[in-house]
């Protein structure tokens, strides 16, 4: 395996204070707090290694272009109904169709419900889709991509910064329909040809997206014949420029996608750019740079190497799996803070040990589930409203 595939973790407990929120943007309410504390001590385990960190040395990274040298983007178009993040796209001038929105030049947004995909390169020129949205969101990506490219295009193919259900949720069917190829990974495999299950995310942490987990599935999928390893060099297949880099934490074998040239960075779900554990933020999709979403990142140290890694690249432009795209210096000085207070959730499954994974990937051990008062909360809040239709039915026949 390469250097940027694999990693050798030594388990080093992280520090830092709990992460703020950047400032509210004009119009907007201000996001609730979540409490946090700083990360505990990783026990470690013998025998049992994360791969190394990634070798990519930021002194061989190009520079930012030139200011002014940028490509403007596109007039506004129209809406994507699917996106509350859509609207606000426009409304600055950059949604470049009806379903996808401008990011950077040959880089454009498509959001589905909650989640991003991006479509990776020039209209007229070679493409990749990264990530592939949720089950049964094809023919929205499709017709973005139709958009976008051009009815008869197709990509290169489906770049998967992980297998998660609402990134890779639509990736085989977009696969089969456009005949190409995807690529994730290595240590995604298992997950994504049918041998293993993600480690089962963790509800009792609290906030907003905690509670939406409930309901989300943790299982694995077979991609089959489709899903190939990404090349080992750091290249991503069509397109040039591009390098993937193992950002491992919030899943085993997640990669995020740089490129060197216009410090452009596409980060999956190593890092969000919106506060996932408040229900005000999943509303009005304030930009900020947050920690991955909680309930199903089983590795809170890999998590914050990650960030901390992806900080080093100083990216001129953050676009995340879920929240809408950050740039300018905001970008690099907020990736920077939130790598200086990277802090886990106040409680969780995963919070004071991690789930361990073999070297080949799949899920070797897992800590054991901590208790949710929810069932318990449910079971007699229907109990008191059964005693109290039964007290009610009694007096009406009495």
């Amino acid at each position: 395996m390469d250097e940027n595939g694999a990693r050798k973790a030594d388990r080093a407990s992280g520090s830092g204070s709990p992460e703020t929120p950047g400032a509210p943007e004009e119009g907007l309410p201000p996001v609730p707090q979540v409490p946090e504390k700083d990360l505990p001590p990783v026990p470690r385990v013998p025998g049992v290694d994360l791969p190394p960190a990634p070798q990519v040395s930021i002194e061989d990274l190009s520079p930012p272009p030139e200011a002014g040298t940028e490509n403007p983007p596109p007039a506004a178009e129209g809406r994507n109904p699917f996106s509350v993040g859509i609207d606000g796209d426009a409304a600055s001038g950059r949604a470049v169709s009806r379903a996808a929105a401008w990011v950077a030049p040959g880089v454009a947004r498509v959001g589905v419900l909650f989640v991003n995909a991006y479509l990776v390169g020039e209209p007229g020129g070679p493409w990749a889709l990264v990530d592939a949205g949720l089950p049964l969101s094809a023919a929205m990506v499709r017709r973005a991509a139709a958009e976008r490219h051009g009815p008869e295009s197709r990509p290169e193919a489906i770049i998967l910064t992980h297998g998660h259900f609402d990134h890779a949720g639509s990736a085989l069917a977009l696969a089969a329909g456009w005949d190409v190829p995807i690529y994730a990974h290595p240590l995604e495999m298992p997950y994504l040809t049918g041998r293993s299950d993600y480690p089962p995310q963790d509800p009792t942490m609290g906030g907003a997206i905690a509670q939406m987990a409930r309901l989300f599935p943790h299982g694995g999928r077979d991609l089959g014949d489709r899903v190939r390893e990404l090349p080992a060099d750091g290249g991503v297949p069509g397109l040039e420029g591009w390098r993937w880099v193992h950002t491992p934490g919030h899943t085993p074998g997640h990669v995020s996608l740089f490129r060197g040239e216009d410090r452009v960075l596409v980060g999956g779900d190593a890092l969000a750019t919106m506060n996932m554990d408040s229900w005000a933020s999943h509303l009005t999709r304030e930009r900020e740079l947050r920690r991955p979403p909680a309930p199903f990142t089983p590795d809170w140290e890999a998590a914050r190497r990650s960030v901390g890694f992806l900080a080093d690249l100083e990216p001129s432009v953050v676009a995340a799996g879920h929240g809408l795209p950050m740039e300018g210096p905001r970008a690099a000085e907020g990736l920077r803070g939130l790598a200086g207070r990277f802090s886990a959730p106040r409680m969780g499954r995963y919070v004071g040990r991690p789930a361990r994974f073999y070297e080949e990937g799949g899920v070797a051990e897992l800590p054991p589930p901590v208790p949710d008062p929810l069932p318990r909360r449910v079971a007699l809040a229907a109990v008191v409203i059964a005693a109290g239709a039964a007290i009610a039915l009694a007096r009406r026949r009495g």
